[in-house]
């Protein structure tokens, strides 16, 4: 009964443990993704704002100087803007800003707009570089004829607010840019903490009196079945909640962006029918019919003669202003997202389409219940591990070996921080579409899956048809496994055979030089690989390089040697050859020195030949050495970077890179990081696979 009572024990503190860390984790993420929302909803009525400026610089940009007075009465007494500039590119000046600092020069003098933009002003730099980038990835999107470059940039500033930089046209042609900065965005509330408290102990208290009605008629391990099950339950009520709770918390950010559109549209139309006032009382009133014209206008009007007709008075051209109808104002065309694609979320009478938001937040929701299932799991493990007694014993081991354990805690502390955590933070990133424009975003925002995995492990089409030509796709993972390989076999094979055959040579009784020959022959082994690499490089070189000059010397045609697959091949494979082979011969002649003569005088008496013995006695014998180190030698090999990226680059055209090179392109030279980690992942788990074979089916270390 006293085990059965500290069994409880033990699984009622791993339910309260196992569930804090659970919930705990899912409430952090909880309210990460509540800010995440909330900030969303914040640039979203920004990039409204931004839309309704735009549409207003657009209605005014014919009269450079009614830009400034429309930007000015727009910004009047709105806390959510802290800055607006409209620069015009193509004439390369500053036509708008509500920065006093803009209109002041370097002796303090007063600037008037427009301003021409100085090529020694950083800001006029970066302001005249963002509308040229817009313009490009404007014209790239209209040549690819889809959204793929952002046409709104948004980038985060200092003071906590963000930067916005929009597109404007003129003629159907992007003139100038629009730069709007909102004001510091205001923090989101955090989940409901006491409803993450109350799952804690409620299910605590729940197994806990569950527990005492069983009594002691359930055995330890159903006991812990219904510690795991209580637990799960728990957790899996509060991923539920937590997950209507964002679905909720969507909803009402739909709404706010809904409420701010309306109001947008409102103030658009006043400050347009202000404009519209303002220019219409510049304008002189022209004389009515009652008074009399002026002995200066009499006479500037030719006298008609008679029978002549008068001539027709030229119509004055209409204003934008004065031609604006209040009736074409629709504000649904500035809710759009950062391609400038609208989101046709909010419909013209204000209403919300909860499919529209459902299929907007479907990737995201579908993201957060994967990560959230993890921290699930986590907890149970948890749960079983404290619950089941493991934890208990895992301390009484460090207790009673407290000394060893402080001796090597500063090495696990080092291959804690070194290697497993980088090793675990690639896999968790493998599940992500990681790129270099999405480093900010926190990875259960970017997570797909095994997406990356089914991408890699599903594409079989090494051949590539164009215009009925078949070519080879080098870049397909299927053809880079085939070739690396074909590398690491053939690179083992040499490094084995050269190995063990010069190993067989110095192993030999009253060699002489011996001494010498082991340094000159461990060399190539001692020098670094990528200084070796390079050297080797150099003498492949079609024009330059010895190779080709001893062809020519003998009558042969120099060759190029990195423009075809088979001789690109060969200079890595003559690199690799030329590094590899001393490490065997190290290990293969220490472990021939360490065989019994015994054996080999055995053998004789029996009348066994040299290569009986060979491969009866020296081969068995070798074999505890040779496997452990053929093992190595192919992970090393299967991993070979320096060879490939420093010899052949890959030439031609990716046709000899191997599985570390390509995910080491992938991940900076293409940017795919979350790609590039799923990619070596996958060859982690190659080699993992290997070695485990390898040692299975040798059985090498049975002998040690």
């Amino acid at each position: 009964m006293s085990e059965r009572r500290t069994s409880r024990r033990q699984l009622t503190i791993g339910v309260l443990i196992g569930l804090a860390v659970g919930v705990g984790v899912i409430y952090w993420l909880g309210a990460a993704g509540r800010a995440s929302t909330q900030q969303a909803a914040q640039q979203q009525t920004s990039l409204i704002t931004l839309g309704s400026l735009v549409e207003l610089v657009q209605l005014v940009d014919d009269d450079l100087g009614a830009v400034q007075p429309a930007v000015e009465r727009f910004a009047a007494g709105r806390g959510d803007l802290a800055e607006v500039r409209v620069v015009d590119v193509d004439a390369r000046r500053l036509v708008a800003s509500t920065v006093a600092a803009d209109l002041r020069g370097e002796d303090g003098e007063a600037l008037e707009l427009p301003l021409r933009l100085q090529r020694k002003n950083e800001d006029h730099k970066v302001w005249y570089d963002l509308g040229q980038e817009l313009r490009a990835a404007v014209t790239a999107n209209l040549d690819e004829g889809r959204a793929w470059k952002e046409e709104i940039l948004v980038e985060r500033d200092a003071e906590g607010g963000r930067r916005y930089a929009a597109p404007y046209t003129r003629d159907d042609e992007i003139a100038g840019v629009v730069l709007l900065t909102s004001s510091a965005e205001a923090s989101a509330p955090a989940p409901r903490w006491a409803l993450a408290l109350g799952v804690v102990l409620g299910a605590t208290l729940l197994f806990f009196l569950l527990s005492l009605a069983v009594g002691g008629s359930l055995s330890p391990r159903a006991h812990g079945a219904l510690a795991v099950g209580v637990a799960a339950l728990g957790l899996v009520a509060y991923l539920l909640l937590a997950v209507g709770d964002l679905d909720g918390e969507r909803l009402g950010v739909e709404s706010d962006v809904a409420a701010a559109l309306d109001a947008e549209g409102s103030r658009f139309a006043e400050v347009v029918e202000a404009l519209r006032d303002a220019e219409q009382a510049a304008v002189p009133d022209e004389p009515t019919a009652d008074e009399p014209a002026t002995d200066e206008s009499a006479a500037a009007e030719p006298a008609a003669g008679a029978g002549e007709e008068p001539a027709a008075v030229a119509a004055e051209p209409v204003s934008a202003l004065a031609a604006w109808d209040p009736a074409g104002v629709d504000p649904g065309r500035w809710d759009v997202d950062l391609f400038r694609v609208p989101r046709d979320v909010i419909a013209a009478d204000g209403t919300i389409d909860g499919v529209r938001v459902d299929a907007l937040f479907a990737d995201t929701k579908n993201r957060f219940r994967v990560v959230f299932g993890l921290f699930v799991v986590l907890g149970l493990v948890l749960v079983a591990y404290i619950g089941l007694g493991y934890a208990h014993r895992t301390w009484r081991a460090a207790r009673a070996h407290r000394e060893a354990y402080a001796y090597v805690a500063p090495a696990m502390i080092g291959m804690l921080v070194l290697v497993f955590f980088p090793f675990f933070y690639g896999i968790a990133l493998s599940f992500t579409n990681q790129t270099i424009y999405n480093l900010d975003e926190p990875l259960y925002k970017i997570w797909v899956g095994f997406d990356n995995y089914i991408e890699i492990l599903t594409d079989v089409d090494l051949v590539l048809e164009t215009e009925g030509e078949r070519q080879v796709r080098y870049d397909n993972f299927y053809y880079t496994l085939l070739f690396t390989i074909l590398w690491t076999v053939s690179n083992v094979t040499i490094g084995v055979s050269v190995g063990l055959f010069l190993a067989l040579i110095l192993n030999t009784k009253g060699l002489a030089l011996r001494p010498i020959y082991r340094v000159l022959l461990i060399l190539p082994w001692a020098v670094p690989n990528y200084i070796t690499a390079l050297i080797w490089k150099g003498m492949f070189h079609q024009q330059f390089g010895v190779i080709n000059q001893l062809l020519q010397i003998v009558g042969l045609d120099p060759v190029a040697w990195f423009d075809k697959p088979t001789t690109s091949f060969l200079t890595v494979l003559t690199t690799n050859g030329w590094l590899s082979f001393p490490f065997m011969m190290v290990v293969s002649l220490g472990a021939l020195q360490s065989i019994p003569a015994d054996l080999y005088e055995a053998a004789r008496v029996d009348g066994a030949s040299r290569w009986q013995q060979f491969r009866l006695v020296t081969l068995p014998s070798l074999k505890p050495a040779l496997v452990p180190a053929v093992i190595l030698s192919v992970v090393w090999t299967f991993n070979m970077f320096n060879i490939i990226y420093l010899v052949s680059e890959g030439q031609p055209g990716g046709a000899t890179e191997i599985l570390v090179t390509q995910a080491y392109k992938l991940a900076f030279e293409q940017y795919q990081y979350g790609y590039s980690a799923a990619y070596a992942t996958v060859i982690f788990g190659i080699l993992l696979l290997y070695g485990t074979w390898q040692n299975r089916v040798t059985k090498a270390y049975e002998g040690v």
